[in-house]
């Protein structure tokens, strides 16, 4: 009886095997068993393979991107950038963080604000058109002119010329004084290249240019060039661009009022044209 309890207990526990008899599996059933375990491993080793394989993409993806990161950062990095050191504003400045370069009396009683851009193209057809007398009217003293510099180009079309151009300008005006400003200016737009090329991306490039004006390049110039001095100077100017609302370059207001100084086919107007509508803007004030 007790034989018999276990026999029971012993079918009720679930210990037979795949024939339904107790004991040990016949030679083909651990064959089939040993085959079975053998393939479930084989796909275990897969899985670990591809665990593996993905793992090493993973690193290798890692790295690249990090590599990339590197480059880049080396890129940005070179030299000071605009965000990098102290803020030095050049003298003959005005408006916030001396971002309004002034020519001329500061006291004339009107004011021209000029809105350029280095790079821009049709500011150069102005300034080779019309630049010879805007400037004789600033300074026979009928107005004085307010520069407002962007750096918009080099957003749009990549490259850093707009900017490096700018940074120079302000070491001009500081170094040399707002006559050598106002003539490095004039040999930017009378050099200007392409604005494809970005062709004043080059420190190297402004320097000899700016030894087109007399007296410019000095010791103290080129270093403040080199150390590039006034790059914040030059991020403040073009970030007060950026909030003027001014959308264009060139733009030109006399005492606030819009001056149109290009015809319906995209000219220039002529240097008489141009003083005519100064002496109409200014008659009477």
């Amino acid at each position: 009886m007790s034989k018999n309890s276990t026999r029971s207990n012993t079918s009720a526990t679930g210990t037979t095997n795949g024939s339904g008899r107790s004991g040990k599996p016949t030679k083909r059933e651990a064959r089939e068993s040993a085959r079975e375990r053998l393939a479930q491993q084989r796909v275990r080793d897969k899985q670990i393979q591809a665990r593996r394989r993905k793992a090493m993409i993973g690193a290798a993806v890692v790295t690249v991107v990090a590599l990339a990161a590197g480059i880049a950062v080396a890129a940005t990095s070179g030299g000071k950038s605009a965000a990098s050191g102290p803020l030095v504003i050049p003298a003959k400045t005005t408006g916030p963080n001396g971002t309004v370069i002034v020519y001329g009396n500061a006291n004339a009683k009107h004011t021209l604000d000029v809105w350029e851009d280095f790079r821009c193209p049709i500011c150069d057809k102005l300034e080779k058109a019309d630049g010879p007398t805007i400037q004789q009217l600033a300074d026979n003293g009928t107005y004085k002119i307010q520069y407002h510099m962007a750096t918009f180009l080099d957003r749009n079309l990549g490259g850093t010329g707009s900017m490096d151009a700018l940074e120079v300008a302000g070491a001009a005006l500081n170094d040399g004084g707002v006559a050598k400003f106002k003539a490095f200016h004039d040999v930017l737009y009378a050099n200007q290249p392409e604005e494809t090329t970005d062709g004043f991306g080059n420190l190297n490039t402004l320097l000899d240019l700016a030894k087109k004006v007399p007296g410019l390049v000095t010791p103290t110039f080129t270093k403040d060039v080199q150390d590039r001095v006034y790059a914040p100077w030059a991020q403040k100017v073009t970030d007060a661009f950026n909030s003027s609302g001014v959308t264009g370059t060139p733009t030109l207001k006399l005492d606030g009022k819009a001056l149109t100084v290009f015809d319906s086919q995209g000219n220039a107007i002529t240097p008489a044209q141009y003083t005519a509508f100064v002496q109409q803007t200014v008659a009477g004030k």
